[in-house]
């Protein structure tokens, strides 16, 4: 800046930047001059040229009117409102995406539909306290084991206080546990643990009858005048029954009480009274022990015998499957047409009811409380298919599927395609399918189809649509233990974790309530979970790829092959570029596959996974694929080409879904 002549060091009054000036003097006026004065050369110099701003760039802390007069110039004005409106419009573009996904999206699946069901039988699943019986404790000593297995949902047979005439299916008191099993404190630590390992626990429970010994059956032959009918009385004698009803187990499905003087129902053993669902108190009963367990926490139920919990009230006998047969000699369940004792007109109503009283309990995120139903309908597999429910009412998540415990019966693939057809084929229209393979009632497939087609059989399981269940044991290839009683107990042998003392099921003293199997030092859990080729092993990775891989969970069943050896189906998903085929060997010989037919197959193919670990990685053509006896293929291929748009009435899939590759997501297509 210039100085005065006079050598003053001073700032000379010909500042330019009047802002500036204008901030630092307020009220200060020089000599002679007046306030008037300092307003009118404050707005002298508001009307300065721009040009005068031109000369002195942006700087810190300038004033606010300098801020604003150059913030108003166009190159510092435009780019502003260009990020603006940018900011603006990708804000309602994340917007619509994010609504358009969300629209587009199917449902996200159930941890129900995700994991294979586990079941567990208490009594042998693992020994905690030495008296040779399993409990809850053995089962939370053990829970390591579903982790390995990549396994989240877990059902336990019942561990009600019971006399175990039905070991726990005759329940004197739903609200306990029996003292076998423990205590009420184990199970909740043992949900609590579950939990916390992202466990779900399935219940079972028994809503058709109860033990002889519980308090409502003991008030109600006294003819307490609340508990007088709660269960299903009629007036005979000793020697002369109401009618000709025959128990699952047997004989006569009447005893009489000579407390009462009236014969009681009971479907099962005679120790198992059957409830009277038609009386409303008895239902209330039922639904307030529902809000007992799931107020503690349990994940679902599965609901037992359930085309058993009514009956007709004109209680006339049963027409008779052989009309000339002697009345007398009528003594088994397979002597009799069941139209007056299961299905009954109002069952399901009561099964909605139930629902109904569950939904409450699965609107947190997470908390889904999830309702299967077991009922054995044999041929009439319509039956079954009514415990889905409708559209406009749910019922169970689906029925227990029981058709492939009948694979043992002919060991071929056409049968194999038959009984999985039986249920995709009656299932109503976008319902979840599940299979059942084992259970504590049915022979081990190792014992019942052979060792050799356990591999085969397990493969099916996990690479079918919808939610396999595994009986404890089937993932090591277990079989049946040879005892000479007339019962269901050969299946229902100690699970088999080691080589050690009692296979590891008890390690504190050499009792066992059931015989260990001779074979546990070769066929148990620790030698085979890292063993490739080993039953377990080929279970754990055919389980990690059917989670793993959306045409699993997601795509496509399709049908492509099946004779008198081979069942072949494929996996297949819109958009994904990888499918999956399975070729399945259930017959007696080695057969050679010829798809070349199939133009929607590559013309190699290279296989992922052999029940046969030494044909891994092996490589066919579509038109020689070769399989030995009991011998299943995974094979995986890349290809946008699909098999289903042309095989329409060969393919199935609950929920169309389609896979954005480029993106990797799903949508509804």
């Amino acid at each position: 800046f210039p100085l005065e002549d006079s050598g003053s060091v001073e700032l000379a009054d010909g500042i330019r930047n009047l802002g500036f000036q204008d901030a630092d003097v307020v009220t200060d006026f020089p000599p002679h001059s007046s306030p008037r004065d300092a307003v009118e050369r404050k707005e002298s110099a508001a009307e300065i040229d721009d040009s005068v701003y031109a000369q002195v760039e942006p700087y810190a802390g300038m004033p606010k009117e300098v801020l604003l007069l150059y913030s108003s110039q166009a190159r510092y004005r435009v780019p502003r409102e260009v990020l603006f409106w940018l900011t603006v419009c990708c804000t309602l573009a994340l917007v619509a995406v994010t609504v358009a996904i969300i629209a587009l999206s199917p449902p996200c699946l159930g941890w129900w539909q995700i994991s294979p069901v586990y079941q567990v039988y208490p009594r042998s699943f693992k020994d905690s306290n030495g008296d040779g019986v399993g409990d809850l404790r053995g089962i939370k000593e053990k829970l390591d084991h579903f982790h390995s297995l990549n396994i989240k949902s877990i059902w336990i047979s019942p561990f009600y206080r019971s006399p175990m005439k039905d070991f726990g299916y005759d329940v004197e008191d739903f609200r306990d546990v029996d003292p076998l099993f423990g205590t009420m404190e184990d199970f909740e630590e043992l949900l609590a643990e579950m939990h916390k390992n992202g466990l779900k626990l399935i219940m079972d429970f028994i809503p058709n009858h109860s033990s002889d010994r519980h308090r409502w059956f003991n008030l109600s032959r006294t003819r307490d005048p609340l508990y007088e009918d709660y269960y299903v009385w009629a007036d005979c004698n000793a020697t002369k029954k109401p009618n000709n009803w025959v128990s699952i187990f047997g004989n006569s499905s009447w005893t009489y009480d000579e407390v009462r003087g009236q014969c009681y129902l009971h479907q099962f053993l005679k120790e198992q009274p059957d409830l009277n669902m038609r009386n409303p108190a008895v239902r209330k009963e039922i639904i307030d022990i529902i809000h007992f367990w799931l107020s503690k926490g349990v994940d679902g139920f599965r609901m037992d015998a359930v085309k058993h919990m009514l009956e007709a009230t004109h209680l006339r006998d049963e027409p008779q499957v052989d009309p000339n047969k002697p009345p007398e000699e009528v003594t088994t369940e397979w002597d009799l047409f069941h139209d007056y004792t299961t299905s009954q007109v109002g069952l399901h109503d009561i099964l909605r009811e139930f629902r109904a009283e569950m939904e409450p309990y699965s609107r947190e995120p997470g908390k889904y409380r999830f309702m299967v139903t077991e009922s054995y309908d044999y041929e009439e597999v319509e039956k079954t298919m009514m415990y889905y429910g409708t559209p406009l009412v749910k019922e169970s998540d689906f029925p227990f599927n029981f058709y492939l415990l009948d694979l043992p019966q002919n060991a071929s693939g056409l049968w194999a395609k038959h009984l999985v057809d039986l249920w995709m084929s009656n299932m109503p229209r976008g319902k979840w399918p599940n299979w059942v393979v084992g259970n504590h009632d049915r022979s081990r497939i190792a014992s019942s189809a052979g060792k050799m087609y356990v591999g085969v059989i397990n493969m099916l399981l996990l690479t079918l649509p919808g939610t396999p269940t595994t009986y404890y044991g089937e993932e090591i290839g277990m079989e049946n233990i040879n005892i000479t009683s007339n019962s269901r107990d050969p299946q229902r042998s100690p699970m088999q974790w080691n080589s050690d003392m009692n296979a590891g099921f008890n390690n504190l003293t050499n009792i066992t309530w059931l015989p260990v199997h001779p074979d546990y030092k070769s066929v148990n859990v620790e030698v085979q979970k890292d063993s490739e080729g080993s039953t377990m092993f080929q279970y754990n990775f055919l389980n990690s790829l059917r989670q793993a891989e959306l045409p699993f969970l997601r795509g496509w069943f399709c049908y492509v092959q099946a004779d008198a050896n081979i069942f072949s189906y494929l996996r297949e998903l819109d958009g994904h570029k990888e499918a999956y085929l399975m070729v399945l060997n259930f017959g007696k010989q080695s057969a050679t596959t010829d798809l070349s037919s199939v133009r929607e197959l590559p013309d190699q193919l290279k296989v992922l996974m052999s029940t046969n670990s030494t044909n891994n990685g092996k490589v066919f053509q579509k038109s020689g694929i070769q399989t030995a006896a009991g011998e299943g293929l995974v094979i995986r291929y890349s290809t946008y080409t699909r098999f289903h748009p042309s095989h329409s009435t060969e393919c199935y899939v609950s929920e169309k879904a389609c896979y954005l590759d480029t993106v990797g997501i799903l949508y509804k297509c």
